[in-house]
């Protein structure tokens, strides 16, 4: 096994770090990780935004409810952007490529190239023996985010990342079956058994790990989730605000 498949295979989510700021070497190795990931047509449809305000990293972890975003080495946001590849168009054809940004393509295409590009970012940070964790409750506070970053039209932050040298070694939630995930040529609807399996398996995990136990299932929890109305209206609204009618 090489060492990007033992790093991969070693990841959890670090919450807790030590009080100890990334190196300008750490943070650009990161960035320029992410810049590497895959992206459609090189669009490159994404920006990535490192607060290091001490007093807007407070308010984005206090308004998401996150407090580590606050103790970390380097907090990472990144956002969708389309607004770049409009920049050296004339008003005429930014107007056209306006309205052609209307179709659900271009932001799909946006918000994968950066969830490809925060992996990278993810994963290259645990190869230098950091910890992070991804964040995306900032997306409650989409408003006041947005403001406080200054983004124009056609940019939406999706993410955050925390990053920093690890004060803790959590235990290692356990995955999905394979057979539940991976498929071959088609399909598989048959899974009520391996999920219920599943659930069993993580209900011993909650109920085995050192900090933080509970009586949980993973079908359970989203079924608590979802069977209620949700107040996530306002995110579909926000988007929209920023110029994306999503046909």
């Amino acid at each position: 096994m090489n060492e990007v498949i033992q790093v991969i295979r070693q990841h959890r989510s670090i919450r807790k770090f030590k009080n100890i700021p990334l190196t300008g070497e750490q943070i650009e190795a990161i960035i320029d990780a992410a810049q590497m990931a895959p992206t459609s047509a090189h669009m490159q449809p994404f920006s990535i935004i490192g607060v290091t305000d001490q007093e807007l990293l407070k308010k984005i972890a206090a308004r998401s409810e996150n407090p580590w975003i606050e103790e970390c080495g380097y907090f990472f946001i990144f956002c969708a952007d389309l607004h770049r590849m409009m920049l050296a168009a004339a008003p005429d054809q930014q107007e056209k490529m306006g309205a052609n940004l209307n179709f659900s393509y271009f932001y799909q295409t946006a918000v994968l190239s950066s969830a490809l590009a925060l992996q990278n970012a993810n994963l290259a940070a645990e190869s230098m023996g950091l910890g992070a964790v991804i964040i995306g409750g900032i997306t409650g506070a989409l408003p006041e985010l947005d403001q406080w970053l200054e983004l124009p039209d056609f940019v939406i932050p999706l993410v955050g990342l925390a990053a920093g040298v690890p004060d803790e070694f959590p235990e290692q939630k356990p995955r999905l079956p394979r057979s539940a995930v991976f498929f071959e040529n088609r399909y598989n609807p048959d899974l009520k058994a391996q999920v219920e399996r599943y659930d069993r398996e993580i209900e011993e995990y909650y109920g085995a790990r050192t900090n933080n136990k509970q009586k949980a299932s993973w079908s359970g929890k989203f079924i608590a989730m979802l069977d209620k109305d949700l107040p996530l209206g306002g995110y579909t609204e926000y988007v929209r605000s920023k110029g994306f009618d999503l046909k």
